[in-house]
């Protein structure tokens, strides 16, 4: 069968549409990647929407002299001049011969009336690329693990996006690195290994020790994190992330089957036993004089006071207090 013959399997037109800028990169690889295969002599043009104008976008559409078939990538349409809305419409309904169209929006509102003609078409495929919710990032590890061939435990995956943070490419090159490195086996204790240096694991681990009422590991915890150089916006942060998520779980109605409680107080279904123990000793007074606490610090950190270790010891003290105190 001749590669040609494959063209079918390509769309005429791609729009990938959201925010996460990886998942989007990867769709645009992915149709590229489908459109060689199905003709080897791809000639690909990438262009920013902004740089357009009426002979530049007529050029992209127009038969080449060196290839039989054509892709053409614009990025950012949310940037493209309002009197090229018609035209990419004509282009993007048309299902030019020989030419694969990809279009994408970074999401917002900006450009949405011509995103929202663009979906109406129907040669057009979309892509959606929404941002990934924290609670879904463990997922999206183990996704990546298994796309990888590897293993990993269960507590692995948050502990990983604990360690590295929420941006996917971050998480997706921890990922790949643990996987070339571990021969694809990867436990809580190899990612220690690597990343229990970082930033935000020391943040999280002063906030569990002080959401668990352990007050002298919350304060070494602390001390190792500002003497490391962590910053200390990412201590009132980690801070405020667990008491947020322990007040979603104090309120989550009853009843509800693990999978859904753990979408309710968006974290992974795993961490909830951890979450259970702590929230033992809260009640809803002690969480809003731990917000309020946390709040301070964080104004303080940020500039309202001098002194942001002496901010982070109090909110830490604070937080601790809050719990055990009946």
């Amino acid at each position: 069968m001749p590669p040609s013959s494959n063209r079918s399997a390509v769309p005429s037109t791609l729009l990938v549409t959201g925010p996460e800028s990886l998942l989007a990169d990867r769709a645009v690889t992915d149709v590229l990647a489908k459109a060689r295969a199905a003709a080897p002599e791809l000639e690909v043009t990438e262009v920013e929407a902004v740089r357009l104008d009426q002979g530049r976008l007529a050029e992209l559409a127009s038969p080449s002299l060196f290839s039989s078939s054509r892709a053409a990538v614009i990025r950012n349409l949310s940037e493209l001049s309002s009197d090229l809305f018609d035209p990419v419409l004509e282009i993007a309904g048309a299902k030019v011969e020989d030419l694969t169209l990809v279009l994408v929006h970074g999401g917002g509102n900006k450009g949405k009336g011509l995103l929202d003609k663009l979906k109406k078409l129907k040669p057009v495929t979309v892509v959606d690329c929404p941002q990934v919710k924290a609670w879904e990032l463990p997922k999206f590890v183990s996704a990546e693990v298994r796309q990888a061939g590897g293993t990993l435990e269960p507590e692995a995956a948050q502990f990983l996006v604990d360690a590295i943070g929420h941006d996917l490419r971050s998480l997706a090159a921890g990922v790949r690195q643990l996987i070339a490195d571990t021969e694809g086996r990867i436990d809580v204790a190899t990612i220690r290994r690597y990343f229990g240096g970082r930033a935000e694991v020391t943040s999280f681990a002063v906030a569990d020790a002080a959401l668990a009422g352990r007050t002298g590991e919350a304060m070494e915890q602390l001390r190792w994190a500002t003497s490391t150089g962590v910053a200390p916006v990412l201590v009132t942060s980690a801070l405020a992330s667990g008491l947020r998520g322990l007040a979603k779980l104090i309120s989550a109605p009853g009843g509800l089957r693990e999978p859904d409680l753990a979408r309710e107080v968006g974290v992974p279904p795993w961490k909830l036993k951890t979450m259970r123990g702590q929230a033992r000793g809260w009640d809803s007074s002690g969480l809003a004089s731990a917000l309020h606490a946390v709040a301070a610090a964080d104004a303080a950190v940020k500039g309202a006071e001098g002194d942001a270790e002496y901010a982070l010891e109090r909110a830490v003290l604070a937080v601790a207090g809050a719990r055990t105190r009946r």
